[in-house]
């Protein structure tokens, strides 16, 4: 669920009073005195967790940042780059955004670009707000880039709610950007400027910055998959029987003879698959995807589970073999799966045999994803087994008696 921005200002109260009475309650706080107005809830939070990394109220805190070559690095591999640049350009056209700098950072708060009129861009400088520099919490206090990373929300701040008295002068929207393929965290769209040029509008430009930019990465996400689907297609003319070729993430780009879903567990080189309606394939590598085809060999996938003092897995499918280590708590998962069969095991039966209650089901599941990660599609799931196509064999040390 995508929470919107929440504005600084309450409403009906005038910017600059309010802004003055922000100044005043920071002073307060920070003096350890009663403040004319409580803090938020998120700006508490945030200022606790700068006195407890002892930074400084006055500034000075020293700023860090990366070289030029690593900003070109992390801009080449960001997936938000097309998406911040076409953004850029909308702002830059916008005649009201003469009094904002439009800021893009990465997940780690490193700020990969920067937009807006020179003078505001200029009284940025003086804080270090520049391209490179590093705006987390633990750098600069709390702001809005450094708080929508650490609180992984939409945060507004304006004037005394910045833990730096510096930026004071300053108010800041931040949005968190999202990869709509795997919901991990990419970066911030932030648009600041001087306090009292806040409106009420600035959050939603920056809610919109943010959509465009998530629908710009799922569209050149659909436009990989077509190309990976393009370039698979002579090998796709000479497969007979069922196959999918998917992205580096398990998107589907093409499937034939099973319908599937718009995913399926990421491949790896080397790793068992388990696609429903598939059985046990072993995906093979192709230029920027995968190919997924049902495992031929009699659709079967030997195990053999080492449950010695140094638990190991060994894995033969067809012609390919490899080895992996396995934790204990994964080695006695495998060994229970195999005791009950095709018939599986629920989440609660799982819980009972490894914890003795039925009272750990998040553990249990949490292990069997940490397995599946590690593994493959091994294990199947609703209810827990192994897969099928897959036989295992456990052993006892090294002389491998069963």
């Amino acid at each position: 669920m995508v929470v919107s921005v929440h504005s600084a200002i309450p409403q009906g109260r005038s910017l600059p009073d309010y802004a003055r009475d922000l100044v005043r309650m920071h002073e307060a706080v920070i003096g350890g005195n009663r403040p004319p107005l409580a803090p938020r809830p998120l700006v508490s939070r945030s200022w606790t967790r700068m006195l407890r990394m002892g930074l400084a109220v006055q500034g000075g805190n020293p700023r860090a940042s990366v070289t030029e070559e690593e900003i070109a690095r992390r801009r080449y591999e960001s997936p938000m780059r097309s998406a911040a640049q076409e953004f850029m350009h909308i702002f830059a056209a916008n005649p009201d955004a003469s009094h904002m700098l439009l800021v893009v950072a990465d997940a780690d708060g490193v700020v990969l670009w920067r937009g807006g009129a020179a003078s505001v861009r200029r009284r940025a400088d003086t804080l270090g707000f520049t391209e490179g520099a590093v705006w987390t919490e633990a750098q600069v206090g709390t702001n809005a880039i450094g708080t929508a990373l650490a609180e992984v929300a939409p945060v507004e701040l304006l004037s005394g709610e910045h833990f730096e008295q510096d930026q004071h002068t300053w108010y800041c929207t931040a949005c968190p950007v999202h990869d709509p393929r795997t919901g991990d965290l990419l970066g911030v769209i932030d648009i600041s400027g001087p306090a009292l040029t806040l409106h009420p509008a600035i959050g939603a430009l920056a809610e919109t910055g943010r959509r465009l930019m998530e629908a710009q990465i799922w569209r050149c996400h659909q436009e990989h998959l077509e190309r990976l689907r393009q370039s698979a297609e002579p090998l796709l003319a000479a497969t007979s029987g069922p196959a999918l070729v998917v992205d580096d993430h398990g998107w589907v780009a093409h499937s034939s003879g099973v319908a599937v879903g718009a995913r399926i567990p990421a491949p790896a080189a080397r790793q068992t698959l388990a696609v429903p309606g598939y059985g046990v394939c072993v995906p093979e590598r192709l230029p920027n995807g995968w190919l997924v085809r049902p495992y031929s060999g009699g659709r079967k996938v030997l195990l053999e589970l080492d449950v010695s003092s140094t638990p190991s897995l060994q894995v033969h499918a067809g012609d390919t073999a490899w080895r992996r280590l396995v934790t204990k708590r994964h080695a006695e998962i495998l060994a229970l799966l195999h005791r009950a069969g095709p018939a599986g095991m629920s989440a609660e039966a799982l819980s009972q045999a490894l914890f003795g209650d039925t009272g750990h089901l998040i553990a249990a599941r949490a292990e069997v994803s940490r397995l599946r990660r590690r593994l493959g599609g091994i294990v199947a799931t609703r209810p827990y087994r192994l897969a099928d196509g897959v036989r295992l064999t456990v052993t006892h040390g090294d002389n491998g008696e069963p």
